[in-house]
C-alpha cells in the first residue's frame, strides 16, 4: 500500500503574556480547518501549535505579578490549550518553548550556524522594542525624548548598548532574492510577497541573535552569559517539535514544512530571517507561507488599550466551535484584515447555519419521519429535476475544492450556500407535502426526499473541515459515514434517526442581556462598549403608564417572525378560514386564518409572510392554531397581508 503524501502545517507559537483572543482564535482555526481538509483530501497530516514563553517581556510581566518566568509561562500555557479544547482545535503536538526538547534542539542548530562562520561576537548599541522583542533601526520614527517609536507596534523603544553575537544575515541578501524569484508563491497573498521582496532589496544588516542584559532564555552553548535571542529561538520550534535533534524519521518525513500560517505583523521574521537562519544550517526551506490580516473589532484594531480585545470564550457561552468557526473562514478572505461584529456575526450563524443549512437538514429529516417513519423501502421515482441536482453538485464540488485549495475557503463557503439555497428553493418547488396527499406518488415523494438527503450528505462532507462537530450529527442522523468527498448514495434502502436543532436561533437582544461578565477586565469594557452600541440600557419602566401604551419589554414578549405558507386549503362549512401549513425557519406548523373572502388557498402557497410565533394555541373547528398571520385592516375590516421581499430569509426576526 503506497503511503500517505505528508502535510506539515503550523501556527506561530503565541507569546505568553496575555491570555489568548479572537486573533489567536483565528490563525489556530484556520489551520484546523486546512488540517481536516488536507486530512479529507487524503493527506497524512501533522498539525503544529504552542507557545513562546522566553524574553524580556515574559521576564517583566513575570516581575510585576510576583511570579517566576515559569510560573507565568504555566499558567497561561494552560489559558490557550483549555480554549483550543473548547474550540475543538485538532493539533497534533503543542511545543512549548521551555520545553527541554526544544531548547537542546535550538542549543544545536546555533552551534551549527556558528561552526559555518555565519554568527560571530559583536556590540550593539541602538534600539530595542521589549513589546517585539526586535531591534529596530536609526531610521526609526523619533518619539521626542530621544528614543525611538518602533515601526511594528508604535510603542516606545530603549537605548540599549551591549556586547552580544551577530548572524550574519547581510550574507544571504543575494541567497534570498534568487530563492524568492524561484519560489514567486513563497508567501501568499502576493501583496505581501512583494513586501517581503522589497525590504531584502533595500539591504540587510547583520542581526544580533543573542543578548546579555536578558536572562529568561536559552544560554547560548559555551557562554553561558549570552542568552540566545528570542526569535532565533522561537522559530526554531518548526525543527524540534518533530525531533530535530534526533533527526529521525519523523523529522525527514515532515520536514520541511509545507505551510506556516501567521498573521502580517510577523511576516519579517518568518520570510527573512527564518529562510536566512535554515539556509546557514544547510536545511530545506518551508514550501509555503500564508499571510492573513488583523481581525478588527467594529472596524477598529483590536488593543488592550482600546479596551475592545474580543474573548472568544463569550462567544462559547451562547454558541458551539462550529459557529464561531464558519464566521471566520466565511467572513474574512487571506491577506485581508476582516471585521467582527456581534451583530454581523450572529446574523450571519442565524441566516446561514440556522435557517439555510440547519432548517434544510432539519424539514428534509421531519418529512421523511413523517411520510416515511424514518424509513426508506420503497422505490423512487426520479425526474430529470432530480437528476439535475446530481450534476450540479459535482460542478459545486469541483469549484469548491479549487477554491479550498488555494485557502479560499470564503468564495468555497458562499459557492456552497448558494447551492443549499438552491436546494431550499427545490423543496418549495417539488411541494413534497402535497405529493404525500397522493399515494400514486409516494414514488415521487421518496424520490424527491432521498435526492434531499444525497445532496445533504455530499454538502456535509465539503463543509466538515469547517463544521466538523455539526457535520458528525448529520452523519448521525442519516447513518451514513462513506470518507472523501464525491456524490453521496446510501442506497435506495436505508433508515434515518430522529432529526435534532443543529443551530438554535439566538436573538441579538438576548445574547446582550444574558452575556456573562468575563473575568477579564477588557471583555467587560467591550461587552459595555456593544451594548451601549445596540441600545441595551438599564432602563425601569414607570409605575404606571398612560392608557393604551405598553414598556419595551412587554412588547419584546412578542415573537414576530417571517414564516412562508407551505400549503393552503379552505376549511369545511367554515365560510372564511383557510387551514395554512406555515413553514417557520425552525418548525413546520398549522395555522387557521379568516382571510378566505379575501385570498384563495391558490394565492398563499409559497408566499412570505410575518407571523405571531408564540401566541398561545387555539382550537378552531377541531383544528389546533399555532399562531397568527400579521394583516393590516382596512374601514370594513378586509385583511391586508404586507408583501415580503423574496430575499428575506424563512425564520427572519421582526423587531
Amino acid at each position: 500500500m503506497q503511503d500517505k503524501k505528508k502535510f506539515y502545517i503550523t501556527t506561530p507559537i503565541y507569546y505568553v503574556n496575555d491570555i489568548p483572543h479572537i486573533g489567536h482564535a483565528y490563525t489556530t482555526i484556520m489551520a484546523d480547518v486546512i488540517k481536516r481538509y488536507k486530512t479529507l483530501m487524503g493527506y497524512d497530516v501533522f498539525f503544529l501549535t504552542g507557545t513562546d514563553e522566553h524574553g524580556q517581556k515574559i521576564e517583566q510581566s513575570a516581575a510585576k505579578q510576583g511570579l517566576t518566568p515559569k510560573a507565568l509561562s504555566d499558567k497561561m500555557v494552560a489559558h490557550f490549550k483549555t480554549l483550543w479544547k473548547l474550540l475543538d482545535i485538532d493539533y497534533n503536538h503543542f511545543v512549548r518553548t521551555t520545553d527541554t526538547y526544544h531548547e537542546e534542539g535550538v542549543k544545536k542548530i546555533f552551534k551549527k550556524v556558528m561552526e559555518k562562520g555565519d554568527i560571530f561576537l559583536g556590540e550593539y548599541e541602538g534600539h530595542y522594542c521589549v513589546s517585539c522583542e526586535s531591534f529596530v533601526t536609526d531610521m526609526a520614527q523619533d518619539s521626542g525624548d530621544g528614543n525611538k517609536l518602533c515601526p511594528d507596534c508604535g510603542k516606545k523603544t530603549q537605548k540599549v548598548t551591549e556586547k552580544c553575537y551577530f548572524f550574519r544575515l547581510s550574507a544571504y541578501q543575494d541567497k534570498l532574492l534568487k530563492f524568492y524569484e524561484e519560489n514567486p508563491d513563497f508567501v501568499t497573498p502576493k501583496s505581501r510577497m512583494n513586501e517581503v521582496v522589497s525590504f531584502v532589496k533595500m539591504g540587510l544588516k547583520d542581526l544580533s541573535v543573542t543578548r546579555s542584559t536578558v536572562k529568561w532564555g536559552i544560554p547560548m552553548p559555551g557562554e553561558e552569559n549570552q542568552t540566545i535571542y528570542v526569535w532565533f529561538d522561537a522559530l526554531s520550534n518548526y525543527l524540534t517539535a518533530i525531533n530535530y535533534n534526533q533527526e529521525d524519521e519523523t523529522f525527514k518525513k515532515y520536514w520541511p514544512a509545507d505551510l506556516h500560517i501567521m498573521a502580517k505583523d510577523i511576516l519579517k521574521f518568518h520570510a527573512v530571517y527564518w529562510p536566512a537562519f535554515l539556509m546557514a544550517a544547510d536545511l530545506p526551506l518551508p514550501k509555503k507561507e500564508l499571510i492573513h490580516g488583523w481581525w478588527l473589532k467594529d472596524d477598529k484594531k483590536m488593543s488592550k488599550s482600546e479596551g475592545n480585545v474580543l474573548d472568544p470564550h463569550i462567544l462559547l457561552k451562547f454558541f458551539n466551535p462550529d459557529a464561531i468557526k464558519y464566521f471566520m473562514m466565511r467572513e474574512a478572505s487571506i491577506g485581508s484584515d476582516g471585521n467582527f461584529s456581534h451583530e454581523g456575526f450572529i446574523t450571519r450563524v442565524n441566516t446561514d447555519l440556522a435557517n439555510d443549512w440547519g432548517n434544510l437538514v432539519s424539514r428534509t429529516g421531519g418529512m421523511t419521519q413523517k411520510y416515511f417513519n424514518l424509513n426508506f423501502d420503497s422505490q423512487a421515482e426520479y425526474t430529470q429535476k432530480e437528476k439535475a441536482i446530481e450534476g450540479q453538485y459535482i460542478e459545486l464540488e469541483k469549484e469548491v475544492v479549487e477554491f479550498f485549495d488555494n485557502y479560499q475557503f470564503n468564495k468555497g463557503l458562499e459557492k456552497i450556500f448558494d447551492f443549499i439555497g438552491r436546494l431550499n428553493k427545490y423543496v418549495v418547488e417539488s411541494e413534497p407535502w402535497n405529493l404525500a396527499k397522493d399515494e400514486n406518488k409516494k414514488a415521487l415523494l421518496a424520490g424527491t426526499l432521498k435526492t434531499l438527503i444525497r445532496s445533504i450528505l455530499s454538502i456535509n462532507s465539503l463543509l466538515s473541515p469547517i463544521i466538523p462537530e455539526t457535520a458528525q450529527k448529520i452523519k448521525a442522523i442519516f447513518n451514513y459515514d462513506s470518507p472523501g468527498l464525491g456524490w453521496k448514495d446510501p442506497g435506495e434502502k436505508f433508515q434515518i434517526n430522529e432529526v435534532l436543532p443543529l443551530f438554535p436561533r439566538v436573538d441579538i437582544k438576548d445574547f446582550f442581556n444574558e452575556t456573562p461578565k468575563s473575568p477579564n477586565a477588557e471583555s467587560q469594557k467591550l461587552e459595555k462598549k456593544d451594548e451601549k452600541k445596540t441600545g441595551k440600557v438599564d432602563e425601569k419602566p414607570p409605575v404606571s403608564l398612560p392608557d393604551g401604551l405598553i414598556t419595551i419589554d412587554e412588547f419584546k414578549k412578542v415573537q414576530m417572525v417571517v414564516a412562508r405558507v407551505l400549503d393552503a386549503e379552505r376549511v369545511p362549512n367554515a365560510d372564511k378560514l383557510l387551514k395554512l401549513s406555515i413553514d417557520t425557519g425552525t418548525d413546520t406548523r398549522t395555522l387557521v386564518a379568516g382571510i378566505a373572502n379575501y385570498y384563495t388557498p391558490e394565492e398563499l402557497k409559497n408566499r412570505k409572510l410575518i407571523i405571531v410565533k408564540n401566541l398561545q394555541p387555539a382550537k378552531l373547528r377541531g383544528i389546533i392554531s399555532q399562531g397568527m398571520i400579521l394583516a393590516a385592516s382596512g374601514p370594513d375590516n378586509r385583511p391586508y397581508i404586507p408583501i415580503i421581499p423574496d430575499e428575506t430569509p424563512i425564520g427572519a426576526i421582526m423587531r
